[in-house]
């Protein structure tokens, strides 16, 4: 710590009054000291990671943070806010903020000593130390962890030493009688929890919950922590006799956690990061209520990808989305593979090339039919298992590795009765609600043992077939073929509105929620692919393209419009947008999504109105402009996708020029000047 602040680094009076302020304030003098070399691509870079999570924390505490290509070396400023200043943080402002910029390579050895800021940040009378300091120097050293400087001792006049002749003599006498030794009552055995913290950058939130659970273990005196820090730049794993001898267990992540298998078969309670900061006792407590239950990460009532979700305020709808998010994630793979080879079957063999024989009787080496038949039939292979993966993963969202024999039993029976994609939906849902239902039963400790292999799977399975084939099934596989009618029967106005809320949804949030939805959706219909489903797939991927190709194009007819790093980001987007990577547009709507979006939004909707209205298909699930030749009508759909790109551009230019006029000269040139000496129109930063 002791290189990364310095008084220069200190803003005991920070004036900003919203957090977008605060980065900038404190990353310009960053800047002066030569720590961060651009700092709008800086600033956006914190927006990014701002956008992931807030970083308020509770007790005042704004701790904003990234790793940075412009960050030359490990870098802390701190600044306090007499008013405070609105970090996300549950309890409210924040008056203590914190920005630590490490740079993108950032060692091990960097990371740990930033970690002992967010370690520090822990101690109420740091803090209280920091909030009545007087002097930047002083500030800095305390951060650092300086040791103050000792108070020289008095000088004194040193008593005689007393000689042999003075000191008295023992007496005689007989020897005392020896009190009888008492052996030292044995301590009371504590109870051992292991624990796995991470967050997305591994910076703070993941050692500030690794301090908070530990201090919480040592307060409540018979409980010892021990944790495991899973940083983005690696971890050390905990020894496993640490893991074996203890008596539960806490995962408090944002992202997965590394090799959970080591942690099978102990009491666990899994929750999101900010819950193992803000509340450490009551996760201690959670986890001995599980260790008295008998509970286990793989019996009766263990924590599921639900509880690890996020914290206990989230609602059922979002729940819900995480449940379907996990299915869809893990059909994507089957979907981009199948998809891809039915295409380019058909592309080689022509649309005929579905009557072919099996190629396991009949292939020929030296003929194209031949080749594009296999290319076909493992392809529908592949897509074969699209609706079993989407249930089976949906149930392994809600109840873990219980949910997968009855969530892929359900997803076979959906395509077994014709119930298609809602079906695997519906599937999915009743197998994980019944795992999650089995699981609440209090069952005998003998039965344990056999519960996840055997009482589980064959009592869930047995219900979910129930329901799909007696109950359910029927109405839903009604409802698909209704579905699917209307998607073959939309034409003219009809389809043209689809598009159009199609093309909104995927430029919404850039590969958010909305546009997963989107997504989904039109992949759900190439299981069953039919005309109408095959235009949808095409609108969605026009659409998806846009937003990153407008940016790119806007960076090049306009670049003085846009920051130095926007411009170097459009070079990029390019190339991401061309292979339909919406998120592409992401580092130009975090520092300005009050025009990004909209004017993306604008030409996705142009985009998806003009690919339905055109009849444009599409076989394969992704691939942007390199699977044209496997699209119905290529040429007008290039057409569409070029003409929400121009509306895109033109929007996105001409709101930036209305927000701040250009400067004189015009030339991307002068604004490359301009904007090495950062001058030039400053973008604001917004989470």
């Amino acid at each position: 710590m002791s290189e990364m602040i310095t008084a220069d680094l200190v803003d005991l009076d920070l004036s900003a009054d919203t957090k977008e302020a605060a980065a900038r304030a404190l990353a310009e003098r960053m800047i002066a000291q030569g720590r961060v070399t651009d700092l709008d691509g800086f600033l956006a870079d914190v927006a990014a990671r701002e956008a992931q999570m807030p970083t308020g924390l509770d007790g005042g505490i704004g701790i904003p943070h990234c790793r940075s290509e412009h960050v030359t070396e490990p870098t802390l400023a701190f600044g306090r806010s007499a008013d405070g200043i609105d970090f996300g943080a549950p309890d409210g402002p924040a008056d203590l903020i914190f920005l630590i910029a490490a740079p993108a390579g950032a060692d091990d050895a960097h990371l740990t000593i930033l970690s002992s800021l967010a370690r520090q940040l822990m101690d109420e009378d740091f803090k209280a130390a920091l909030r009545t300091a007087t002097d930047a120097g002083a500030t800095a050293a305390l951060i650092r962890g300086d040791e103050p400087e000792p108070t020289p001792e008095p000088e004194s006049t040193p008593e005689p030493s007393a000689g042999p002749e003075s000191r008295p003599k023992p007496t005689a006498g007989p020897e005392p009688t020896p009190e009888p030794e008492t052996a030292p009552a044995a301590p009371a055995a504590k109870f051992k929890i292991v624990a796995v913290t991470s967050c997305p950058t591994g910076i703070a939130h993941t050692y500030m919950a690794a301090e908070s659970l530990e201090k919480a273990g040592r307060d409540a005196g018979d409980v010892e922590v021990v944790v495991e820090t899973q940083g983005s730049a690696g971890f050390t794993r905990l020894a496993p006799e640490v893991i074996a001898g203890a008596d539960g267990v806490i995962f408090a992540h944002d992202v997965p956690v590394r090799e959970k298998d080591r942690f099978a078969g102990k009491p666990t309670v899994d929750v999101g990061v900010k819950a193992g900061i803000n509340r450490p006792a009551e996760l201690i407590g959670e986890v001995r209520d599980k260790a008295a239950r008998g509970e286990t990460m793989s019996g009766a009532a263990s924590a599921t990808p639900v509880d690890r979700a996020g914290d206990a305020g989230d609602g059922y709808g979002t729940k819900l989305r995480k449940w379907l998010m996990s299915g869809v994630s893990y059909m994507v793979p089957f979907v981009a593979a199948g998809g891809l080879l039915i295409a380019l079957g058909f592309a080689i063999g022509g649309y005929t090339i579905n009557k072919a024989p099996s190629v396991a009787e009949h292939f020929v080496w030296t003929q194209t039919d031949s080749w594009a038949a296999l290319l076909f039939q493992v392809g529908s292979v592949a897509f074969a298992f699209l609706v079993p993966v989407l249930a089976g993963f949906i149930a392994y969202g809600m109840a873990d590795r219980p949910g997968l024999v009855p969530g892929f039993v359900g997803g076979s029976i959906a395509l077994t009765i014709n119930a298609g994609f809602l079906g695997g939906l519906a599937a999915g849902l009743i197998a994980g609600g019944v795992v999650m239902a089995i699981q609440k039963v209090n069952v005998p400790p003998v039965l344990r043992g056999i519960m996840p292999v055997v009482v589980i799977p064959l009592i869930s399975s047995a219900v979910v077939g129930f329901l799909m084939f007696l109950v359910i099934g029927k109405p839903i596989a009604s409802l698909q073929r209704a579905l699917t009618d209307w998607l073959n029967s939309l034409s003219g106005a009809n389809a043209i509105i689809l598009g159009i809320i199609l093309g909104l949804m995927m430029c919404f949030d850039l590969g958010g929620p909305l546009n997963k939805v989107a997504y989904a959706f039109a992949v759900g219909g190439l299981a069953n692919p039919t005309e109408g489903s095959l235009k949808v797939m095409a609108a969605v991927m026009a659409a998806g393209m846009v937003p990153p190709l407008a940016m790119a194009l806007a960076t090049t007819v306009r670049g003085r419009l846009f920051t130095k790093t926007e411009r170097e980001n459009g070079k990029a987007a390019w190339v991401l947008g061309a292979s339909f990577i919406t998120e592409g547009a992401i580092p130009f709507a975090a520092a300005d999504p009050l025009r990004v979006i909209p004017a993306s939004m604008a030409g996705g909707a142009v985009t998806g109105a003009l690919s339905m209205a055109f009849g444009c298909t599409l076989r394969a699930p992704h691939g942007g402009i390199f699977v044209v030749p496997l699209i119905g009508n290529p040429f007008l759909y290039l057409i569409a996708v070029a003409a929400g790109v121009c509306v895109s551009t033109a929007l996105v230019v001409i709101l930036k020029g209305m927000r701040k006029s250009a400067p004189e000269g015009g030339a991307d040139g002068a604004g490359d000047a301009t904007a090495q000496k950062g001058e030039e129109p400053k973008i604001p930063v917004a989470a």
